[in-house]
């Protein structure tokens, strides 16, 4: 079989540097748009001893070139990956993808060691190696797993399995004694590498909860896990729910805080309206009053006017001196009964008839 060639995995490796974090290229910065239906699968992946296989057929590996260039559906490119998976995330997901998509017609083969083997080369796990078994199985990427994969591929494990190429990341392996656990792979020509996702790993995972160990622990003491469970001792757990206590009464007050700057903020608002409607109203209200009472205003005309007309009641116009004189007729002579004295008449009557007996009321002349 031909090595790919340096130019082929350079290219390969261009076109991974220039994709998103998971590995898959985009095209603009913006991923199409595909159609509404159902891509998932109904059902986990098999085991490798649950799937048959067909020995009668001769086990001729394929060339990179025959690979890329797409086999039939009936002979896909049979692709292995290896690791631990444990506390399983999406850089485990995407690496799986990327080696799923490695060729046109490709048939993922996933093998999973065992908590021995891993304790012994790596060290402890989280999870089991049932749950680890479990979680690759589950992906969508996956279409066999083989469980207690060995550490190091020897020639009779790529055979029995019929795997024409490895997939894993180019970063050289070291482990067991050795610089590189792939490099017997990458000689033969059989490595097919794939990106390495950064930023996520169980490596990161367990540290961030080693580096807020405290916060887990008071988090689980608070859902009903016990402190023997957690290996708390009594005085941390005591000193878990103190600090679970002075973290409820910081937060009331954070919230009364939160809800009194909100009161003021909105009696701020409140006011800012109150004034602005009072200016409003004051400037109507004096606008009103001048109109009313100012030195033009409405009662200033009023007062003239009523003035005006008091006056004319009181005295009203005289006649005129050229008008034309109407005799006047004599008045009725009036005396006062029981009387035989004249009364005292006024200086005009006296002026008129001072030697009169009887005394005269006479009614003026209408004009």
């Amino acid at each position: 079989m031909e090595p790919p060639t340096s130019s082929r995995l350079n290219s390969r490796k261009r076109r991974k540097d220039g994709s998103g974090p998971n590995g898959a290229t985009e095209l603009d910065g913006t991923p199409p748009k595909m159609s509404r239906r159902s891509f998932g699968l109904k059902e986990p992946a098999p085991f490798s001893d649950e799937v048959e296989i067909d020995y009668s057929k001769p086990y001729v590996r394929v060339t990179y070139e025959e690979a890329m260039r797409g086999t039939p559906l009936d002979r896909p490119v049979r692709v292995y990956a290896d690791g631990i998976f444990d506390l399983f995330h999406s850089g485990h997901a995407r690496a799986l993808m990327q080696a799923k998509n490695l060729f046109p017609n490709t048939y993922l083969i996933v093998g999973v060691c065992s908590d021995e083997l891993t304790h012994n080369f790596k060290g402890f796990t989280v999870m089991n190696e049932n749950e680890r078994y479990d979680a690759v199985q589950h992906c969508r990427y996956v279409d066999e797993v083989v469980r207690n994969a060995p550490w190091t591929l020897t020639p009779e494990f790529l055979a029995e399995h019929r795997i024409d190429f490895v997939a894993h990341d180019d970063i050289p392996y070291s482990s067991a004694g050795s610089d590189d656990v792939y490099k017997h792979i990458k000689e033969a020509g059989m490595f097919a590498p794939t990106q390495r996702t950064e930023g996520i790993s169980t490596s990161d995972i367990i540290t961030r909860i080693v580096r807020d160990y405290d916060v887990y622990a008071r988090r689980n003491l608070q859902r009903g896990y016990t402190a023997k469970e957690l290996n708390v001792s009594f005085i941390n757990e005591k000193k878990y729910h103190l600090q679970e206590r002075v973290d409820k009464v910081k937060k009331r007050v954070k919230d009364v805080e939160e809800k009194s700057k909100e009161f003021v903020q909105k009696v701020e608002e409140k006011s800012i309206d109150l004034i602005q409607k009072w200016e409003e109203k004051s400037r109507e209200f004096i606008g009103n009053f001048l109109e009313m009472f100012g030195p033009e205003g409405a009662l200033k005309h009023m007062l003239k006017e009523g003035k005006g007309r008091m006056l004319q009641a009181i005295s009203p116009k005289q006649s005129p001196s050229s008008s034309p004189t109407h005799d006047r007729s004599p008045s009725p002579s009036f005396r006062w009964p029981f009387s035989t004295k004249t009364p005292p008449s006024s200086p005009a009557n006296r002026s008129r008839n001072e030697s009169a007996v009887t005394y005269d009321i006479s009614e003026d002349e209408e004009d």
